[in-house]
């Protein structure tokens, strides 16, 4: 299950374990998806051990997000 985290921030739900990065991972893969763009576009600025990660998207992937946001 993910959704909307307060008016800049999206839950992303994933099934893996937070073991060796896989979490890391399956969350990027997940919000690559979701914007329907490559998973290399996804770039984890910070938060590799963290519940709680920024991530860099390329701006032609705005409005995706923005799409997201509005759900």
């Amino acid at each position: 299950m993910g959704g909307r985290y307060g008016d800049e921030a999206l839950i992303v739900a994933v099934q893996a374990r937070a073991v060796d990065g896989r979490a890391t991972e399956g969350a990027l893969k997940a919000l690559a998806k979701a914007l329907g763009c490559p998973t290399r576009d996804v770039t984890l600025i910070s938060g590799a051990t963290s519940r709680t990660k920024i991530v860099e998207i390329p701006d032609d992937h705005a409005q995706a997000v923005a799409d997201l946001l509005q759900l």
